[in-house]
């Protein structure tokens, strides 16, 4: 190596690390706070080859409103969608994922004598499967969309996920007794609600981060 000159250390993570941490504004320490890491190894990240696992990559993404796959350079750089003053990007499935296993209460679109209505459910993913409960679905349905999200609007940020898959209800009152004991109850219901089974075939989700 050539006197006067240093060898830059860091891997392309952790140069995408630092730059969206600038690009917003935000300190280490700041960013440490959100991700629930300590700055010590936030500064390692951004300075040296550092091989994080996905969890802490993970938290790291959500704190800086972007996603693993964009810190690790897997999605293309093209300009995203934008929603009111906010950008709107993919999540990835292991986000996905995540944040509905995070979660206890959803939303499915039922048959009404009405019409189409959204209805508020409370669930639980047991095994892959999104397990819920839930007044008798209208419609004969077979196929259900099911939504969770969650959404800041003072602070212009928020996320969603989609599901779409087959549903059935779970008859068995064996499973049944074993699933009530600590799974949703039905939302503002009276604990009657029938169970109901999703099983994915289609996982999709949004972020909405500040525009910058």
């Amino acid at each position: 190596m050539k006197a006067g000159t240093s060898h830059d250390h860091r891997t392309d993570v952790g140069r995408r690390v630092a730059r969206r941490r600038e690009r917003l504004g935000l300190s280490r320490d700041e960013v440490a706070g959100r991700a629930g890491v300590a700055p010590q190894y936030l500064r390692y990240l951004e300075e040296h080859e550092a091989s994080p696992s996905i969890g802490s990559l993970t938290r790291v993404a959500r704190a800086l409103d972007t996603t693993v796959a964009e810190l690790s350079g897997a999605e293309p750089a093209a300009p995203p969608a934008r929603i009111g003053g906010g950008a709107v990007v993919p999540l990835d499935p292991d986000e996905c994922h995540e944040l509905l296993a995070a979660h206890s209460v959803g939303r499915i679109v039922v048959g009404t004598a009405e019409g189409p209505a959204i209805v508020l459910v409370g669930y639980a993913v047991v095994e892959g499967v999104v397990v819920f409960r839930a007044a008798g679905l209208g419609g004969g349905a077979e196929r259900l969309a099911f939504e969770v999200d969650s959404v800041d609007e003072a602070g212009g940020v928020g996320w969603s996920v989609q599901v779409v898959g087959p549903v059935e209800e779970i008859t068995d009152e064996a499973e049944r007794r074993r699933l009530a004991a600590g799974r949703p109850s039905p939302v503002g219901g009276n604990g009657h609600g029938r169970w109901y089974r999703l099983t994915p075939t289609r996982v999709t989700g949004r972020r909405i981060v500040p525009s910058e």
